[in-house]
């Protein structure tokens, strides 16, 4: 009887490790750091009131929660009645609870483990190569794609990602050359030696939508290595066979910001 009641409160702590714990750690790891700026590295700005009030709406239930007995949410307030008998009945049974059992610990582990991670682990931006592989998979256009094919917009405000557009989208790629630019980002390979491709990773809800915006960047290859964050002050170019680059006046290498990402 006892060793029964023991299993019981086993499991029942597990369920609530699973259902509350797991979810107030990551409520309290999303506020803390939202108070910190620091949940810009995993979502967009806009999205940060949501996570936070998703949050605090997770401690407020974990707080009634803890008005319950140990085990009070199992109870369904009714009986199931008595299971029918008979040894196909029971092998099935059997074999549905070591499925569940299976199923538990193996999504228990798993969800345990990235809490853990987000604990342990320091806030840090997205790679620079999952930024060069997602590149290698195919050229994305992004917000306000649309507009600089129909004529020349406004390019005082443009970042990586609107001037990617721009450079990949363009009809009158003419009409560009000579704009000023001021463009902050990280180095990655060029075309050839003259060049390097300026990149900016672009979220548009959070990092699992994240993509690399490049601009090409005339400067020598060999001066930064790959992963530098600089600053290019610089012209838009427009060469004769309808490509577009940057043609600096200026570079600085800098440390990464602390908001590395354009939305």
């Amino acid at each position: 009887m006892a060793e029964n009641h023991t299993l019981s409160r086993s499991r029942t702590l597990a369920s609530r490790w699973l259902g509350l714990g797991l979810a107030v750690t990551i409520s309290v790891v999303t506020l803390g750091l939202a108070v910190t700026g620091q949940l810009t590295l995993y979502i967009s700005p806009e999205s940060i009131w949501f996570a936070c009030a998703g949050a605090v709406v997770v401690l407020a239930g974990a707080i009634w929660s803890c008005t319950l007995p140990l085990g009070e949410e199992l109870d369904h307030g009714h009986d199931h009645g008595q299971a029918p008998a008979g040894d196909a009945v029971d092998a099935t049974a059997s074999r549905r609870r070591s499925l569940t059992v299976i199923g538990t610990i193996s999504a228990g582990v798993l969800a345990s483990g990235v809490v853990v991670a987000a604990l342990v682990l320091p806030p840090a931006s997205l790679s620079v190569e999952l930024a060069m592989s997602r590149a290698d998979a195919g050229g994305a256009l992004f917000a306000g794609a649309d507009v600089p094919t129909l004529g020349v917009a406004d390019t005082t405000t443009f970042g990586i990602g609107e001037w990617s557009s721009v450079f990949a989208t363009a009809t009158r790629p003419e009409a560009y050359d000579g704009s000023t630019v001021t463009l902050t980002g990280f180095v990655t390979p060029g075309g050839d030696a003259d060049a390097v491709n300026l990149t900016r990773m672009i979220i548009t809800h959070c990092v699992i939508d994240a993509q690399p915006a490049t601009v090409p960047v005339s400067i020598d290859a060999s001066e930064y290595g790959t992963g530098q964050w600089v600053e290019v002050t610089g012209t838009v170019k427009a060469d004769a066979d309808g490509s577009l680059r940057v043609v600096p006046t200026s570079v600085v290498a800098i440390d990464e910001p602390g908001d590395p990402y354009e939305y």
